[in-house]
């Protein structure tokens, strides 16, 4: 079954006419997902891909009642695109654009308190439940349907999780990149949490990084779970520097605080398996699952 996707999710795209935004739905249909229009202001009423074109989310939703929105819209104007979504009330907000101002985010995060509206990234490299529904920047391959849910802030890591669970015959349920900036959406608890009620899901892989306390949240969220789905961890960033962003722009070790250290051993006192290397994930997994 997977999470927050599946075959029956309906989606547009903001920022449709876009060459990034173009090549990516063009590929998202090809794999099956269910795109039913597009959003750019001033262009309403054309076609692009076939698909029709509106002037706002709103009159989007009200033609085609879409359950996602992908947003591919340059940092300045990406968080008025994803308030725009969430006054619309756009169940799912999937926002790939990296370098959104973060105080812009706080303003994005405001909206969303109270909404009906779920958001991934920004920075994000998407959401896939394989063979079913891609929304994101993600490559089709090597993903392949399975029982493994995959959870991560890095998106060449998670790429490199996806990898491994197919290599050893276990697949992925969904695999959700949440981002790796400062201020974002949805984060290791919401999807922890839906990992834990999805009946396809049999075992969870959290992949996180130095900067904030994400992790250390996570750890302690899994301190009072009773779920037998067992967790395999790994943290990015081990021999950073301190005080230097390495990468994303959320991922920074200030003055000692939020390293990998830390996150590690919060994760393995709430029962993770952590993971021995980045190159062993999808053994890890394959291991603590044994003969399920």
């Amino acid at each position: 079954m997977g999470i927050l996707v599946d075959g029956n999710t309906k989606v547009i795209c903001q920022g449709l006419t876009g060459a990034t935004a173009t090549r990516l739905t063009e590929r998202a249909i090809a794999y099956g997902t269910k795109m039913v229009g597009g959003v750019v202001p001033g262009k309403g009423g054309q076609t692009h891909l076939y698909l029709p074109v509106f002037n706002t989310v709103a009159e989007a939703a009200r033609a085609t009642t879409p359950d996602a929105s992908t947003v591919f819209v340059p940092p300045d104007r990406a968080a008025e695109a994803i308030i725009e979504a969430i006054e619309a009330e756009i169940p799912l907000i999937v926002c790939v654009t990296e370098r959104v101002p973060v105080l812009d985010m706080v303003r994005v995060k405001s909206a969303l308190e109270g909404s009906k509206s779920r958001l991934i990234g920004p920075n994000s490299q998407g959401v896939i439940t394989p063979d079913v529904c891609k929304i994101g920047v993600m490559p089709e391959r090597p993903h392949m349907p399975g029982r493994v849910g995959i959870v991560s802030r890095s998106a060449t890591l998670n790429y490199e999780a996806v990898d491994q669970t197919t290599a050893v015959h276990l697949g992925q349920s969904t695999s959700v990149g949440i981002g790796g900036d400062p201020v974002y959406g949805m984060n290791f608890i919401d999807c922890l949490e839906l990992f834990f009620a999805d009946d396809a899901t049999e075992g969870i892989i959290l992949i996180g990084e130095i900067g904030g306390t994400a992790e250390e949240e996570a750890a302690e969220y899994l301190k009072g779970q009773k779920s037998s789905k067992p967790i395999v961890a790994y943290v990015a960033g081990l021999f950073a520097p301190t005080d230097r962003r390495m990468g994303h722009a959320g991922a920074v070790d200030v003055f000692g605080g939020g390293g990998a250290m830390a996150k590690i051993a919060a994760l393995e006192s709430a029962g993770a398996v952590i993971a021995p290397s980045a190159a062993e994930m999808g053994t890890t997994m394959r291991r603590v699952l044994g003969g399920r």
